[in-house]
């Protein structure tokens, strides 16, 4: 059984350091990363900056961040490809990005190797002698030196050299790193339950299950990632969707009986809660959507909790909100330790 006092035990917390600790180093790790791409990202720049592909093809399992950030802003044709084979239509005139934090998928060395001949352009971001790496040897790749294995680091790299070949919006590593740096303050495990809005999110949700929602496509994904979270560190159900699927599982919950007694019933079905990520986007869909599925909670007295972010620029805030849920994620599991 959940019990909030655990979050304040220091020997409790101590069982959980190793992951608090690699959360509260996230913006560390975008730092690192920054530091040591940076040459190869100017040297990238002067090279590719006269040159705008047909279309630009993100490759690999981590392609789909990548689409999320830049789709509202490519001026060229975007593909999320998450296959290992390329389009058949990909060629010398497109430019093929690679995410690959930690070198060693054999999918997306093969994706790479293919996009090499067939004289593509190729940005990798990948551990140097990695498996990744070594299939992306060419002339025409621009290899970035990763060396954390942290996926958003990696990814923060990449847009701000697509950023500044004119393909992506504004990325500033440091922005991203500081805005990591506030939620790892914020939610540290040093500071107590009634100042601590990761703790304070997990003792809301605890004994429920988590119905988590993000209007935009970004705060979304930061849902899902939550979500995965809670399932693997807690081996409790969460879900992260979109409102036309969270809508009928909320009005279909019965209100909640005043008189019901969880000790006296404790095999009783946990009841939902409704978590939404806003990232301050003024959007009247996400106004109307965020408004449906609130008062459908309130109609069944489901709890309703928001995660929120005002850090500049939309990777930042997306950077804040996941890691925001990726702490509360830990702090279910300390409650719940034995």
């Amino acid at each position: 059984m959940y019990d909030d006092s655990r979050l304040d035990d220091p020997r409790v917390l101590e069982r959980f350091d190793e992951r608090l600790r690699y959360l509260a180093e996230t913006g560390a790790r975008v730092r690192r990363e920054a530091g040591q791409t940076q040459s190869v990202v100017t040297e990238a720049v002067e090279r590719l900056k006269e040159t705008r592909p047909r279309a630009v093809i993100a490759a690999g399992p981590d392609s789909r961040l990548l689409r999320a950030v830049l789709e509202p802003h490519c001026p060229v044709p975007l593909v999320a490809w998450p296959n290992p084979r390329l389009p058949g239509w990909a060629g010398g005139l497109d430019l093929v990005v690679v995410l690959a934090p930690q070198g060693s998928d054999s999918a997306a060395a093969s994706g790479v190797a293919e996009a090499v001949r067939r004289g593509c352009q190729v940005v990798v971001a990948a551990p140097e002698h990695s498996l990744v790496a070594q299939h992306a040897e060419g002339k025409d790749t621009t290899l970035l030196p990763t060396i954390t294995g942290d996926g958003l680091a990696t990814a923060v790299v990449v847009l701000e050299l697509l950023h500044r070949l004119g393909l992506a919006p504004q990325v500033d590593s440091e922005e991203v790193a500081a805005a990591l740096d506030d939620v790892a303050v914020s939610c540290s495990p040093f500071r107590d339950l009634a100042l601590n809005p990761a703790k304070n999110l997990a003792s809301a949700i605890a004994e429920t299950t988590p119905l988590l929602w993000g209007g935009t496509v970004l705060a979304a994904r930061a849902a899902r990632r939550v979500a995965e979270s809670i399932r693997t560190t807690t081996g409790r159900p969460a879900l992260a969707t979109v409102s036309e699927q969270l809508l009928p599982l909320l009005e279909s919950t019965a209100p909640q009986d005043v008189f019901a007694d969880p000790f006296a019933d404790p095999v009783a079905e946990a009841r939902p809660s409704l978590v939404v990520f806003d990232d301050g986007v003024d959007d009247a869909d996400v106004r109307r959507e965020r408004g449906e599925i609130v008062a459908a909670a309130q109609r069944a007295g489901v709890r309703t909790e928001v995660i929120a972010s005002h850090a500049k620029g939309e990777v930042s805030t997306y950077s804040a909100l996941m890691a925001t849920g990726l702490y509360a994620a830990t702090y279910l599991a300390v409650g719940e330790a034995s």
